[in-house]
């Protein structure tokens, strides 16, 4: 099953085709309502907006086999110990060799920011491209092969 932290998920489509060839259950996660294909494979769970819902109830479906897609990494942290896999919306697998690391820059990043109030530190994120586009949908294919019985 794939696990969708859907609510800035820009790639929700590219989950759908490839979670239809490989056969693979969908579950999107959000705070309300988003539009999805009407689909056996895929279902969605409406948490809420209280603050990290949604988290709470992805992290309590993440079990080995599952495969959660997040770019949340306390969210990540939290699926990986659980035992399921984990894959950014850029495609990037994170594991417990590399959440631990990305966590501490997260951290210092919001330490630094908070320290340098009214100041501006890089812009954002860069536009998703469609080079990023196919490397998540092949990034996709290889989790999914990997997590199949």
């Amino acid at each position: 099953m794939i696990l969708v932290d859907a609510d800035a998920c820009p790639v929700k489509e590219e989950i759908y085709t490839v979670a239809f060839r490989h056969k693979m259950p969908v579950r999107l996660f959000a705070g309300q309502y988003l539009r999805h294909p009407d689909h056996p494979l895929i279902t969605m769970t409406m948490a809420g907006d209280a603050f990290d819902a949604a988290d709470d109830l992805i992290a309590a479906e993440a079990v080995p086999g599952t495969l959660v897609i997040t770019a949340d990494l306390p969210l990540a942290d939290r699926a990986l110990k659980a035992g399921a896999a984990v894959l950014t919306h850029h495609g990037e697998r994170l594991t417990q060799q590399n959440i631990g690391a990305r966590l501490a820059t997260r951290d210092l990043m919001a330490d630094l920011r908070g320290g340098l109030e009214g100041q501006t530190l890089g812009g954002g994120p860069r536009p998703f491209s469609k080079s990023d586009r196919s490397a998540f949908l092949q990034a996709l294919d290889r989790a999914l092969r990997t997590l199949a019985p």
